[in-house]
């Protein structure tokens, strides 16, 4: 059984900022390996902060030192897991293909996640799709906006 709890956040932030990099880089006319780059920053370094972010809030919330642990362990592996499935698009597919079909895959996966939830919830599946969906396409289009004001 899957502990929604445990890989909603590091899902979350694999999905929505993956593709935001995927598109604000595309936007910007980036190169294959600069995007590829982007991502394996991110799923290294970004989540090794957020894992340590997440950890020490635990503490402060003097959550127990093995559930922090395991929590802290989760988000990493389900951020760096998502990740790297994004990683597999941009490298297996030529470049406006990998765009397509990253933000094609993640949205697929942030509505899969957040009916999931919904549905762990007792919320109405379809108000928080659309919900979810409206906010990660705010991302998306704020990083776009801001690599074509830049490029």
């Amino acid at each position: 059984m899957i502990h929604l709890r445990r890989i909603s956040y590091g899902s979350t932030a694999a999905i929505v900022t993956s593709m935001a990099l995927i598109v604000g880089l595309d936007a910007a006319g980036s190169s294959k390996a600069t995007v590829l780059t982007a991502l394996l920053i991110t799923a290294l370094a970004d989540n090794l902060t957020d894992s340590l972010s997440i950890h020490i809030y635990q503490e402060s919330e003097r959550l127990e030192r093995r559930d922090a642990f395991i929590g802290t362990l989760s988000n990493f592996a389900t951020r760096f897991l998502g990740c790297l499935t994004f990683i597999a698009l941009v490298l297996a597919l030529p470049r406006p293909i990998a765009v397509a079909a990253s933000l094609a895959w993640g949205l697929i996966l942030l509505v899969l996640l957040t009916a999931l939830l919904a549905r762990d919830r007792g919320d109405s599946v379809a108000s928080e799709v659309i919900k979810h969906l409206l906010a990660a396409s705010a991302v998306l289009a704020i990083s776009r906006g801001v690599a074509t004001l830049l490029a």
